[in-house]
C-alpha cells in the first residue's frame, strides 16, 4: 500500500508540472496575441522600405579658405520592382519628366527585375528641380534618394583633387563596408583623404503601401539614424597660384610643383595636361572618362608625383653637396673646362664660359666639365678601396636628398623616381664598370629618374640648408587640433648644413650676377635658381628650372619640368618666375612675358602623330 501511494503522489506532481507549463505558454501566448502589439509590428517589415540616408561628402577649401571643393545637391532615382504594380506606369512621361532614355529605363528595369524586392539605382544626378517635378507625377514603385555631388568653383587641380566615382566590383570585394552604389574617391585628396570625406551614412526606415506610396515614417523613426556629414579639410595649396600654374602650363606636357619650404606645405601641384573636374561629373561623366583614356597626352596621368624624369643639370647641387661633405672638393676648388670634359676617347660637351672655375661660379654657369671632376672624385676616392665602394656611399646620400624612394607625402599614388644601384650595373657591364661607365649621373643623366615633387622638395632642402619637411597637401583637418605627425618633422640629408652656403650663392649669383637663370632675376626679392637641360633620346631636350626665393628665410621653393622645352632657360625658367613673382608680390610686371608663356604651345611627336 505503501509503494502504491507514493507512486500516486509522484504522477499527481507530474500532472501538475505538466499543466503549470502549459498554463504559462497559453497566457504567454494569449499576451503576444491580445495585448503585446510589438510583434505584429515586426510582421509588417514586409511592407517596410529602408532608405539609405547618404552623407555629405566633406568639402576642401584652399589655404586662405576659398571653396576648391563642394557638395551641391542631387538624387538617387530608384525603383523596387515588385511595387510598380500590375498596372504600369506611363514610360513617355516618365522619360520625359526625368531625362531617362527609354533605353536605359528598359535596360535598368530588366535588371531590376532580377531582384524585385531591392531597391535599384535607374539614374544619377538628378536636380533638385527634376526631383520636385518627379514627386508631382507618383510614379508606383520608383522613388528619390538624397545624395550630394562634387562641383569645382574654380576649375582647377583635376589630377591634384583628384574625381569621385562609383565603387567597382573589386573595391567591393576589398572594402566590406561599401555598397553597390556608393561613391568614393578615385584619385587625388579624394582618395588619400576618403576615409575623413566620405562620412558615416544613415537609414530611414518608411512605411509604404500596396501601391509602393510611402504612408510615414515606421513607428516615428524609432528606427532611423541620421547620417554624419563627412570632415571638411583646409588644403595647403593656395588657388590663385594654381590657377595661374595651370594657365602657363596650357600647351605644355610637364609639370609644376611649389612647396613652402618652413613646413612642406604644397602650394601648388600643376600636371600638364590637365581637365576640367566638372567633366568627371554628371551622367555624361562616362563618355568624358573614355575621351580623356583615349587622349595620347594623358591628363588623367599625375606627372607631378608619378612621372620618372631624368633631373639634368638641376643635380649638379647634390654633386656638389656630397663632394663638400666628403671632403674631395672645396668651394675654392678650380676646375678647367675647355668646351666639355675628355677624358681618352671620352668626352662631355659643355657650353662657352669661363675657365677655369670654382664651385659657386660652376653652379651658377652649370658647367658640366666641374660637376664630372667632382663626381669622379667622390666614386674613385681611395679611403673606399673601390669604385662600387664608392658608388654605394654614393648612392646613400642621394637617397638622403629624397631620391630613389616615396618621400611619404599624402599622395597614394607617388612614385619612387630610380636611382641605380650597383647590382645594375654589375648585370649590365658584367661586373666590369668604373666611374667612366657610369659619368652620365653627374650631371643628372643616364639611369637616374625623379618625380617634379622629389625636384621641389630638393629646392627645399637647399632653401632650408640641409632638411625638409615631407611634402604634403592637407593643412587643417575639420575637428582634428593637427595632422599627421610625421609632416612635423624635419629629415635631414646626409651633408651638414654648412656646405650648403656655397651652393646657395653660386644659385644666387646664377640669377642675380651672371649665369644661366639671370632671366629669373626679380629686384628685391634675392631669388636663386638652377637651370637644367635634360637629354631627350626621342625628341628635343627637356626644360627644367628649380628655384627658391627669398635666398634668406625663403617663402616659396618650386621645381618646372617641361617636355621638349629645350633649354631650362627657354621653357621652365619664365614659368617658375612668373610663379614666384605672383606668389610673392602679389602682382605680375611683367606682361609681355606673362603673355608669351600663356600663348606658348609646344609639339610633341611622341603625342601629337
Amino acid at each position: 500500500m505503501i509503494g502504491n501511494s507514493e507512486g500516486f503522489v509522484r504522477m499527481r506532481t507530474l500532472q501538475c508540472v505538466v499543466l503549470f507549463i502549459f498554463a504559462l505558454l497559453a497566457g504567454r501566448l494569449a499576451y503576444l496575441q491580445l495585448v503585446d502589439k510589438r510583434y505584429a509590428e515586426l510582421a509588417r517589415a514586409n511592407a517596410l522600405r529602408h532608405v539609405v540616408q547618404f552623407p555629405p561628402r566633406g568639402e576642401v577649401f584652399d589655404r586662405n579658405g576659398e571653396y576648391v571643393v563642394q557638395s551641391r545637391a542631387c538624387y538617387d532615382l530608384m525603383v523596387v520592382y515588385r511595387d510598380i504594380g500590375k498596372q504600369g506606369f506611363d514610360t513617355a512621361r516618365f522619360c520625359a519628366v526625368t531625362g531617362v532614355s527609354v533605353e536605359k529605363l528598359r535596360r535598368e528595369l530588366a535588371n531590376a527585375r532580377m531582384r524585385p524586392r531591392a531597391a535599384r539605382v535607374i539614374a544619377s544626378y538628378l536636380s533638385t528641380e527634376d526631383k520636385l517635378r518627379f514627386d508631382e507625377c507618383n510614379f508606383p514603385g520608383f522613388f528619390t534618394v538624397y545624395r550630394t555631388m562634387r562641383q569645382y568653383p574654380r576649375k582647377i587641380g583635376g589630377n591634384l583633387l583628384g574625381y569621385v566615382g562609383e565603387v567597382s566590383a573589386e573595391m567591393l570585394k576589398r572594402y566590406p563596408d561599401y555598397r553597390a552604389g556608393d561613391y568614393v574617391g578615385m584619385s587625388g585628396v579624394e582618395s588619400s583623404y576618403e576615409r575623413l570625406l566620405k562620412g558615416v551614412k544613415g537609414v530611414k526606415v518608411q512605411e509604404v503601401d500596396t501601391h509602393g506610396a510611402i504612408k510615414g515614417s515606421y513607428m516615428d523613426g524609432r528606427y532611423d539614424s541620421v547620417p554624419e556629414p563627412g570632415r571638411y579639410l583646409v588644403s595647403t595649396i593656395d588657388a590663385r597660384l594654381q590657377l595661374l600654374g595651370e594657365e602657363l602650363m596650357r600647351g605644355k606636357v610637364g609639370a609644376a610643383v611649389a612647396i613652402e619650404p618652413s613646413t612642406g606645405e604644397i602650394l601648388m601641384m600643376v600636371s600638364s595636361p590637365t581637365y576640367d573636374p566638372d567633366e568627371l561629373l554628371g551622367r555624361e561623366r562616362g563618355n568624358h572618362y573614355m575621351s580623356l583614356l583615349r587622349n595620347k597626352r594623358n591628363p588623367l596621368f599625375n606627372r607631378a608625383v608619378k612621372a620618372k624624369y631624368p633631373p639634368g643639370s638641376t643635380f649638379k647641387l647634390v654633386q656638389g653637396l656630397i663632394g663638400l661633405q666628403e671632403g674631395v672638393l672645396r668651394p675654392s676648388d678650380l676646375h678647367s673646362c675647355h668646351m666639355g670634359y675628355q677624358a681618352g676617347r671620352l668626352k662631355m660637351a659643355c657650353h662657352a664660359h669661363a675657365s677655369p672655375i670654382d664651385l659657386r661660379f660652376a653652379v651658377a654657369t652649370s658647367c658640366n666639365a666641374y660637376f664630372c671632376y667632382v663626381f669622379r672624385d667622390i666614386l674613385d676616392n681611395p679611403k673606399y678601396g673601390g669604385v662600387k665602394e664608392g658608388f654605394d656611399v654614393w648612392k646613400e646620400y642621394v637617397e638622403s636628398f629624397g631620391f630613389g624612394r616615396k618621400l611619404g607625402s599624402d599622395f597614394l599614388d607617388e612614385g619612387n623616381g630610380y636611382v641605380p644601384d650597383r647590382e645594375f650595373y654589375d648585370r649590365r657591364y658584367r661586373g666590369s664598370w668604373n666611374s667612366l661607365t657610369v659619368l652620365s649621373l653627374s650631371i643628372g643623366q643616364g639611369e637616374l629618374g625623379c618625380t617634379p615633387l622629389q625636384l621641389a622638395n630638393l629646392a627645399c632642402i637647399v632653401a632650408n640648408r640641409g632638411y625638409y619637411y615631407i611634402p604634403h597637401i592637407v593643412k587643417r583637418i575639420e575637428g582634428q587640433d593637427s595632422i599627421d605627425r610625421r609632416f612635423y618633422e624635419r629629415h635631414y640629408t646626409k651633408v651638414d648644413p654648412k656646405h650648403f652656403e656655397p651652393i646657395v650663392e653660386g644659385m644666387w649669383r646664377g640669377v642675380n650676377v651672371g649665369g644661366t637663370s639671370t632671366a629669373a632675376q626679380l629686384p628685391g626679392l634675392d631669388v636663386c635658381g638652377k637651370t637644367g637641360t635634360a637629354q631627350n633620346p626621342r625628341g628635343r631636350d627637356h626644360s627644367t628650372f628649380l628655384s627658391f626665393a627669398p635666398k634668406d628665410n625663403p617663402r616659396i621653393a618650386i621645381s618646372v619640368y617641361v617636355e621638349n622645352g629645350g633649354f631650362g632657360a627657354s621653357a621652365a625658367l619664365p614659368i617658375a618666375s612668373l610663379l614666384e613673382e605672383y606668389y610673392l608680390t602679389d602682382t605680375i610686371r611683367r606682361p609681355e612675358l606673362l603673355a608669351r608663356i600663356k600663348n606658348m604651345q609646344i609639339y610633341y611627336p611622341a603625342y601629337d602623330r
